[in-house]
């Protein structure tokens, strides 16, 4: 597994991948902190929660090329022929994904340093949206490296990473629109009367759609109140797209003999 943590992490080096990337996230960080810094009243939360906006732009840059660019070369065989397991394969990009997250913190953590320095104060709401925002990135890198296990091109693997990261980003706006459109389309099946029986149909709808929303979930993590429910829902979503990762791998495995 640490093999192939080592050639991964390394292969973002070894192309542009992991420099635009880079590059894409300290320009964003950057700007936030200047302006901040501008206007007399920095903030590391707001910075923190800007960049992770911006997932839907830099997981899929960093991810599709896991398993994808692997396929197109054709040397996926030697994940069926290595003394490594597949699910060593699979942990071992994910990780790599994700310790490129954490060398591109390092732009924060800078930006904390200058902040402790200027007499600033890091409270603990801070800290809890720096966890917010690793745990939101284990989520979506394994996202990432699922729809990149699933398909034969990087480009494709990153557009299906952009649409899922941005679903998940819409979700209370998506619940909004649907119990609406519920709601009219009942409405209309009960001859324009709108009951309170439907009312009640359609808040359940919507909380139904709301519970998935990770963003929502971890909200508390600004202000410093946590919340076990969120870190196991999140984890859970994140081992969930691991697995079928493996899944997918292990069938192309048993297909090809």
């Amino acid at each position: 597994m640490w093999a192939v943590f080592k050639r991964e992490f390394q292969s973002f080096f070894r192309s542009p991948t992991g420099y635009v990337a880079l590059a894409i996230f300290s320009v964003l960080s950057g700007f936030v902190f200047i302006i901040q810094l501008g206007d007399g009243k920095i903030d590391i939360s707001s910075e923190v929660n800007t960049i992770r906006s911006f997932f839907l732009i830099i997981v899929p840059i960093i991810t599709m090329g896991l398993f994808a660019e692997d396929k197109k070369r054709g040397t996926e065989i030697l994940y069926y022929t290595s003394p490594v397991s597949l699910a060593g394969v699979v942990v071992g990009k994910f990780l790599a994904a994700l310790a490129l997250f954490g060398v591109m913190f390092i732009n924060v953590i800078l930006h904390m340093i200058t902040t402790s320095m200027l007499g600033g104060v890091i409270d603990i709401g801070t800290w809890g949206t720096i966890i917010v925002y690793f745990i939101l990135t284990a989520m979506f890198v394994a996202i990432g490296v699922f729809t990149s296990s699933i398909v034969n091109d990087q480009l494709l693997a990153a557009c299906f990473t952009f649409v899922v990261i941005l679903l998940i980003q819409l979700t209370n706006t998506i619940s909004q629109l649907f119990s609406t459109t519920l709601a009219t389309f009942l409405s209309a099946a009960n001859g324009n009367s709108f009951t309170e029986t439907i009312y009640n149909i359609c808040v359940k709808v919507d909380k139904c759609i709301c519970w998935f929303d990770p963003f929502s979930k971890t909200n508390g993590f600004n202000i410093g109140v946590f919340s076990i429910t969120a870190l196991i829902y999140c984890l859970s979503v994140t081992l969930v797209f691991l697995f079928l990762t493996f899944r997918v791998l292990e069938k192309k495995r048993w297909t090809q003999k």
